[in-house]
């Protein structure tokens, strides 16, 4: 090898090659042509070991994002049990909608307008009664079990008040369902389905407690057989009392209701069988733990009636929407109803998944741990964008794949016109898909820390300002149609997932609690005159010592920063050292 070659080739520029073609010049001018060749050559082999070193690493990554804890396996192992548990609530009420559809045209459509509006009531309290869940998270993360059967019991307390409250709109049903003015027929049936679902509001209510206490804790299967087990007594009941097979009579549309509202009985009769043991009792006094107790009675309405109203309004606000689109003809309002059924696809899985973000970052900010809770937060967004992206992929290039079902029993040419109006709908529903993943999983993940104030705050604001003004302007006034309406929920829908999403940016929600001290509690001293009569030691945060020693569980929440010396300087609690909560510290 020459001088030159070898300069060449310790500079790293692999440039003397053998091989090269010889001409009058010998073999130099050969390497010479050869050159550029090997250097395309070499640049290939190196973009090739490139980027399988950037693929080994990508793999890597994700299998460390996959096993890490806050990673996408532990959110798919607490998130799948309730993804199927609000998949059985879809197919409870598919099938009692054909049921009734089998039965009578009348008590289909008096199903429907009934529903929605006893359902839109009863969501304020099971919104409310349903965030027993983050205290039980928070109150497991901070490792204070002791706190968690009170939790439920308060739960319960606010499911007998919504029970009450449901019972006393009975009589106000007629009027309210001759009001709306549809035929007489359909107000009777009307009158007769809300009346009976009143009647079994306590144990529906109930249920969303109770099944907080398993899901705050992320032992999410128990939530999945009772809800399973709902589903199959409504199905069974159902076809028994609907059309009164064997020994049952034929009810109708009042056998629907007796078959839902005993389905809930099902279930709240499950979960207290699942509860009431005595291990459970020992642990997280779920059954010691039944007296009310007014600072955590406050706290829970404090923080959980924000999020039963923002139940309450994001119900109430697509109903408006749904009777402004049917003032624009049959043909508007079925294709409206049928795109709206088919995004239940893509929303009802993924309240799952939001209700596993929430209880992680509920568990994690419990144990101060904020780092953690936005992992989890990032995980369950990365895996619900896959779905959602997914399905919204279909929806734009296999409508057809969708729609078919609901056109089976039409008549020819009667579903042509709705086809065509809902395939272009579920374009809508496409790219609003996208959005709604982000208020499903920020808006769960700000509320699993106490944020549900600005949640309804948004919910209740953009809903009248976004949704239903602008569509009743559109509509009514300038006589736009179904587009335009769609397009003014398409704008609400992406609005609200950015609000979320840059709310939770913010970080405001890392400093929130919604138990009355967060972190975990030091150890007591080992000799002390407060401990020799048995009064137990607490802190504010790590290593932190109180300025006195309290005779039971203080109340006021703290939403300072974990790393904070804020104390409560309120005086000491007046109940009892026999009636504290706090346990033993850890």
């Amino acid at each position: 090898m020459s001088a030159s070659g070898r300069r060449s080739l310790t500079r790293g520029r692999y440039n003397f090659y053998p091989g090269g073609a010889s001409d009058v010049n010998g073999n130099l001018v050969g390497r010479r042509a050869a050159a550029p060749l090997a250097r395309a050559k070499y640049a290939t082999l190196a973009f090739l070991a490139e980027g399988s070193a950037s693929v080994d690493a990508s793999l890597k990554n994700l299998s460390h994002r996959w096993n890490a804890e806050g990673g996408y396996r532990q959110i798919l192992v607490i998130a799948f049990p309730l993804i199927l548990s609000t998949g059985s609530w879809s197919i409870q009420h598919f099938v009692d909608r054909v049921f009734l559809a089998w039965y009578s045209p009348e008590s289909l459509a008096a199903s429907t307008p009934a529903g929605i509006l006893n359902y839109t009531v009863m969501s304020l309290f099971i919104g409310t009664a349903g965030y027993v869940s983050t205290f039980v998270a928070q109150y497991h993360g901070a490792g204070r079990p002791e706190r968690i059967g009170p939790s439920v019991w308060q739960g319960i307390y606010i499911s007998a008040i919504g029970a009450i409250t449901m019972a006393l709109l009975i009589p106000l049903a007629g009027p309210a369902f001759r009001l709306i003015g549809h035929a007489p027929e359909i107000q009777r049936q009307e009158t007769v389905y809300f009346s009976i679902l009143c009647l079994g509001a306590f144990p529906a209510v109930a249920c969303s407690a109770l099944g907080g206490f398993f899901s705050g804790r992320g032992e999410t299967w128990p939530v999945m057989w009772a809800s399973l087990l709902a589903t199959v007594v409504n199905i069974v009941l159902d076809y028994l009392l609907i059309f009164g097979v064997w020994i049952f009579p034929e009810m109708g549309i009042a056998g629907a209701a007796i078959a839902t509202s005993l389905s809930m009985v099902a279930a709240f009769a499950a979960y207290c069988v699942l509860i009431a043991r005595e291990s459970h009792d020992r642990r997280f006094r779920i059954i010691r733990g039944w007296r009310l107790d007014p600072g955590l009675f406050s706290r829970i309405i404090r923080f959980g009636l924000p999020n039963g109203v923002q139940f309450f309004l994001d119900m109430a606000g697509f109903t408006v929407f749904l009777l402004i689109v049917g003032r624009l003809g049959t043909a508007a309002l079925a294709a409206t109803n049928i795109a709206l059924n088919i995004n239940t696809l893509a929303f009802m899985p993924m309240i799952g998944l939001g209700m596993t973000v929430s209880i992680l970052v509920g568990q994690h900010l419990g144990r101060n741990d904020a780092p953690l809770a936005v992992r989890c937060v990032g995980s369950g967004f990365h895996l619900t964008m896959l779905y959602m992206g997914t399905i919204a992929l279909l929806y734009v290039l296999t409508p057809g794949l969708f729609l078919a079902p609901f056109g089976l029993y039409s008549q020819p040419g009667a579903y042509d016109e709705i086809r065509g109006l809902a395939e272009v709908l579920l374009r809508f529903v496409a790219l609003y898909s996208l959005f709604d993943a982000l208020t499903i999983v920020f808006a769960s993940a700000i509320k699993g820390a106490g944020d549900s104030r600005f949640v309804m705050y948004m919910v209740s604001g953009l809903s009248l300002g976004l949704l239903i003004i602008p569509s009743y302007v559109a509509v009514e006034v300038f006589g736009a149609g179904i587009l335009a309406g769609w397009t003014i929920a398409t704008v609400y829908v992406s609005v609200l997932g950015v609000a979320f999403y840059l709310r939770f940016r913010s970080g405001k929600w890392k400093t929130m609690r919604v138990i009355e001290h967060p972190g975990r509690q030091p150890p007591p001293p080992r000799a002390s005159a407060a401990s020799s009569v048995g009064i137990r030691w607490r802190g504010a945060s790590w290593g932190e010592w109180p300025m006195r020693a309290p005779t039971a569980s203080c109340t006021r929440p703290i939403t300072s920063s974990p790393t904070s010396t804020t104390r409560c300087r309120s005086a000491p609690c007046s109940r009892s050292s026999r009636g504290s909560t706090t346990g033993s510290p850890r």
